[in-house]
C-alpha cells in the first residue's frame, strides 16, 4: 500500500488561513493580523537561527524545542511581555489543532505542541483615572477647530462607552441610533456585537459633530484629516497630546502615561464606584467571561440605560440619559 504523502507546511498554513480560521472558525480580521504576524515571525526565526528558508520550513521542523526556543527569542531578544509570547503560543497552538485534524503523520508532534504551557505572570493592577482628570481630558480639546470638535466627541464616546481603540475608530456614523434615547452599536472582539447607551452630552457633540458639513463627506465617524479612518498610532497620538493638554488645567495627570486601556479601566471603576453589578460591567466591555465568584448574566439595554445614569458626569440623576522574498511569506503579507 503506498504511503500517504506528507502535508506540506505552506499547504497547511493556507489551509489554516483562508479555510479554517476564516471561515470554519469566523475569527475577527485583528485576530487573522496577529495570528499572520506570529508566523511571520516564526519563518523569519527559522531562517535567522535554524538557517532554514521560509519556503524549505516543514511540520516536523517545528517541534517542541524550535518552538521554545522561537517563544524565548520573542522575550530575550525582542523584548515581548510574556503576554505577548503567550498570544503567539495561542495562534501555534491553533495552527497544530488543524494539523491534527488534516495530518495522521503529525499528529504525536501536534500534540506535544498542544501541551506546551502558557507563561504564568503576575497581573499588574491596571491604573484609572478619577472622575476629574476624565473631565480634564475631554474637555482638553481645542473646539474651535475641527480637529478639536472630532477629538472631543470622540474622547467622550472612549469614556462614555468604554470601547477597545479598534472598536472606536472602526465606528460608522450608522452605529449611532439617535432618538429620545441615543444608542451606538458596537462591533466587538471576536466578532460579538453590543449596544450601549450614550450620555445626553455624549448624543450633543456628536449630533453636532456629525451635522458639520466637512465631517458629513465621511462615512466613519471619527475620521483623520482626509476622511479616512484613524489608525490606532494616529488615535494614541491624539490622546497624548490631549492628555498633555489637559495636564495644564489637571496637574495629577502631569505624571500619568494615560492609555486608552486605562480610559477604559477608568469606566469599569467609576461604573464599579457606582454601585453598578460586575456582571452588568463585563457586558458592558464587551467580556465573555468574569473572572470573579459572580454569576455572568445577560442584560438588555435598559439595565445598561441604569447603569449609565449612575456614571453620567455633570448630569443629574433624573435626567436620561525582515522583508524576505518567499511564497509562504508573500502568502503571509496579502492577509
Amino acid at each position: 500500500m503506498k504511503k500517504k504523502e506528507t502535508i506540506s507546511f505552506g499547504v497547511l498554513l493556507q489551509k489554516f488561513f483562508v479555510d479554517f480560521l476564516a471561515v470554519q472558525k469566523s475569527v475577527s480580521s485583528e485576530t487573522i493580523a496577529s495570528y499572520r504576524d506570529t508566523f511571520r515571525l516564526l519563518l523569519l526565526f527559522m531562517q535567522e537561527k535554524r538557517l532554514i528558508a521560509p519556503a524549505a520550513v516543514q511540520v516536523k521542523d517545528l517541534d517542541v524545542p524550535v518552538i521554545l526556543s522561537f517563544l524565548d527569542y520573542l522575550e530575550q531578544e525582542r523584548k515581548n511581555s510574556v503576554r505577548s509570547r503567550n498570544q503567539r503560543l495561542a495562534a501555534i497552538r491553533s495552527f497544530f489543532r488543524l494539523v491534527a485534524l488534516s495530518d495522521p503523520e503529525s499528529v504525536n508532534q501536534a500534540s506535544r505542541i498542544l501541551a506546551i504551557p502558557v507563561k504564568r505572570t503576575e497581573r499588574l493592577l491596571v491604573k484609572s483615572l478619577t472622575p476629574d482628570e476624565m473631565e480634564a481630558i475631554v474637555m482638553a480639546p481645542d473646539r474651535s477647530t475641527w480637529t478639536g470638535r472630532r477629538d472631543h466627541a470622540m474622547l467622550l464616546t472612549l469614556y462614555n462607552t468604554g470601547a477597545r481603540v479598534s472598536e472606536i475608530i472602526a465606528l460608522q456614523k450608522t452605529n449611532f441610533m439617535f432618538g429620545s434615547s441615543t444608542f451606538v452599536h458596537i462591533h466587538g472582539k471576536g466578532r460579538k456585537e453590543r449596544s450601549l447607551p450614550l450620555w445626553s452630552r455624549t448624543a450633543q457633540a456628536l449630533r453636532a459633530w456629525f451635522d458639520e458639513p466637512r465631517s458629513a463627506r465621511s462615512p466613519t465617524a471619527f475620521p483623520n484629516t482626509v476622511g479616512r479612518q484613524l489608525t490606532r498610532n494616529g488615535f494614541d497620538h491624539i490622546l497624548q497630546h490631549t492628555v498633555e493638554k489637559a495636564s495644564k488645567a489637571c496637574s495629577s495627570l502631569s505624571d500619568k502615561h494615560v492609555t486608552p486601556h486605562m480610559v477604559r479601566h477608568s469606566t469599569a471603576t467609576h461604573l464599579l464606584q457606582s454601585g453598578v453589578d460586575m456582571s452588568v460591567i463585563a457586558l458592558w466591555l464587551g467580556h465573555e467571561r468574569l473572572e470573579t465568584t459572580h454569576i455572568y448574566v445577560e442584560a438588555d439595554l435598559s439595565a445598561k440605560q441604569r447603569a449609565l445614569d449612575k456614571l453620567s458626569p455633570g448630569e443629574t440623576p433624573a435626567e436620561p440619559k525582515l522583508e524576505v522574498s518567499d511564497e509562504v511569506l508573500a502568502f503571509l503579507a496579502s492577509l
